[in-house]
């Protein structure tokens, strides 16, 4: 393994997660004196792409490690580009098959540290529980369709959510801009009444706080009042955003997601101090804000609109 920079590989500036992200993997280096490059994708996959490749690839690169959080999907063939240049490799918050492959075939460490989302979506599932207990229809705001996260999410979601409440999903790019788009674009729909809606629940805080300000910009004042009376919950649960959001009432809740760079970071830099293997997939639990035996039901809202 060559080199001694450990290139971090982000998604977007615009989203206060991947900002925390960067703001905690800085400390963790600053802590192992590790030197480390931080560059965002821009939301864009084939971007993220080029950026990892153009680094790998110039001439007398010296870097030692890729830990990425992707786009899009889990990036194989840039993977294995990085360790061909005796480059490790790390993915954020997405599973992929290859890591034990290309680990195996070069001796490199070649890794994973995520969030456990499906654990993620059960904790919003008991959440939802508390709040509404008397069930009903609940506005679910997914993340792109081609994010391990999202689906896995939605997967704990809906396999612990209560048989009374009946799911309506949209779909946003995990941005607080996205939220705000995706459901003011779904509000206009004929569909989108707020009549038994109980509760909107979003797979990440930004989306969330979106949402809350299309409902905000309603013109009908019974329907905007309506939707602003029902609880939100979100995700990722930041200190200075999400639980921030609950603290002053704008979420009923929301789920807290460490933040996988700093962990992976840390793994690296020890692993590379010692000698020893990194597992091949390292999943750390979410916890409930506030904790669960905290929530009350918000029985107000059980009338609908």
């Amino acid at each position: 393994m060559s080199g001694s920079k450990i290139l971090i590989s982000l998604t977007t500036k615009d989203n206060d997660y991947q900002r925390a992200q960067a703001a905690a993997v800085e400390a963790m280096a600053r802590r192992y004196a590790a030197p480390i490059e931080i560059i965002y994708a821009g939301n864009d996959a084939v971007n993220q792409s080029q950026q990892i490749l153009n680094e790998i690839q110039k001439k007398n690169q010296d870097i030692a490690a890729v830990i990425t959080e992707p786009v899009g999907t889990g990036m194989v063939q840039v993977a294995e580009a990085a360790i061909k240049a005796g480059v490790a490799w790390a993915v954020l918050n997405r599973e992929v098959d290859y890591a034990g492959r290309l680990q195996r075939a070069s001796g490199l460490p070649v890794f994973e540290v995520g969030v456990d989302q499906e654990a993620v979506g059960q904790i919003q599932a008991a959440q939802l529980a508390k709040l509404v207990s008397g069930g009903g229809s609940v506005l679910y705001i997914e993340g792109p369709a081609t994010h391990t996260a999202a689906h896995l999410r939605a997967q704990g979601m809906t396999s612990k959510k209560p048989h009374n409440i009946d799911i309506k999903s949209v779909k946003g790019s995990w941005t607080e801009e996205s939220g705000h788009r995706t459901v003011a674009a779904w509000l206009k729909l004929s569909t989108s009444k707020c009549h038994g809606f109980v509760a909107v629940v979003s797979q990440n805080d930004a989306m969330a706080i979106g949402a809350r300000r299309g409902f905000s910009e309603m013109n009908d004042l019974n329907e905007r009042s309506h939707w602003l009376s029902l609880p939100i919950i979100g995700c990722d649960g930041l200190p200075e955003t999400g639980q921030q959001y609950v603290k002053r009432g704008n979420l009923a809740a929301t789920a807290v997601c460490p933040l996988t760079a700093a962990i992976a970071l840390e793994m690296f830099v020890k692993a590379k101090s010692s000698g020893a293997p990194i597992a091949e997939r390292t999943l750390v639990p979410p916890t409930s804000f506030p904790a669960l035996e905290a929530l009350r039901p918000m029985s107000a809202l059980a009338h609908g609109a």
